[in-house]
């Protein structure tokens, strides 16, 4: 009988050795995190659709979603209505100073006239002057209704040129009412759901991309001297209540200043006071979740 209970206390102690033996050997711990994004509304209006669920892998640029954009339309047509109805008030110039020229044309051949009739002392010197008078006349209200008609309609398209930046912005505003997924990730959370009435800036959905996870963990200051950036280190997770399961990461990322240790964290050396926050990169294979903890072993051999 004391020889089973011997065998007993013998192996409990081995699998309690086995069960310390990740803990006994990292040199750090954290936890993982992902970049993620809040995507919220850039238009004003009714969620017509939005056709995206919570743990969905989304692509860069993948259409999700739009908001009703008929007042925007409507708004826009009344705009080109607008423009329409000032350019019908403009005015062609050379239709307008048509008659002048061709009366301008018609003295032209009378001054050729005059002028050898002057030559042959058939016409006076007071008649060649009159006629040269008459041309100047002529000139004279070409270029002033040719300066009238222009004023007037540089002045309608004085008018018609903030219509257009109006139709622009309208455009633009439509163009945001069309929600397009900014980066590739999945869905993490769903903050609206279709048909809801949605305002400029409302958050829509969370989304990160959860194949390259972050460890956050932290190091006391006597261990800045076995790192670096760009090393490659051995990340450890729980696995079960024994065993860890293992994945190589790279350190890229190591604070410059040493802050107070987070109470969530405890290092390799409990009563430092100070440590320093590094992040290692992971490539995650579905197993890693956000908020998870995890280990690291600088010396990636082991």
């Amino acid at each position: 009988m004391n020889k089973t209970y011997l065998f007993l206390g013998i192996s409990i102690l081995l699998l309690t050795q086995a069960c310390n033996l990740g803990n006994d050997q990292s040199d750090a711990y954290g936890n993982f995190e992902a970049t993620e994004i809040l995507i919220s509304s850039e238009s004003n209006g009714k969620l017509l659709d939005f056709d995206i669920d919570e743990g969905d892998l989304l692509s860069s640029g993948q259409k999700i979603g739009l908001i009703d954009t008929l007042p925007l339309h409507l708004k826009k047509k009344q705009l080109q209505a607008k423009i329409i109805s000032l350019s019908k008030k403009t005015i062609d110039i050379p239709s307008q100073i048509n008659v002048l020229i061709e009366r301008k044309s018609n003295l032209e051949r009378e001054i050729n006239r005059v002028n050898s009739l002057y030559k042959d002392g058939a016409a006076t010197q007071k008649q060649v002057d009159d006629i040269m008078g008459e041309q100047d006349v002529i000139n004279s209200e070409i270029r002033a209704n040719r300066e009238r008609l222009q004023t007037n309609n540089e002045g309608l398209l004085s008018e018609i040129l903030p219509l257009q930046y109006q139709i622009e912005e309208i455009n633009d505003q439509i163009n945001r009412a069309i929600i397009f997924n900014p980066t590739s990730g999945t869905v993490l959370t769903k903050y609206a759901e279709e048909s809801e009435i949605v305002v400029y800036g409302k958050p829509l959905y969370r989304i990160a991309d959860i194949n390259e996870m972050i460890l956050r963990a932290y190091i006391s200051g006597d261990q800045l001297d076995d790192i670096k950036i760009g090393q490659k280190v051995k990340v450890m997770i729980d696995k079960n209540r024994t065993e860890y399961k293992s994945y190589d990461g790279v350190i890229s990322w190591i604070a410059e200043k040493a802050e107070f240790t987070p109470k969530i964290v405890q290092t390799k050396e409990e009563r430092v006071n100070l440590v320093y926050a590094i992040k290692i990169r992971v490539n995650n294979d579905g197993h890693i979740k956000i908020g998870m903890p995890g280990e690291v072993i600088f010396n990636a051999s082991l």
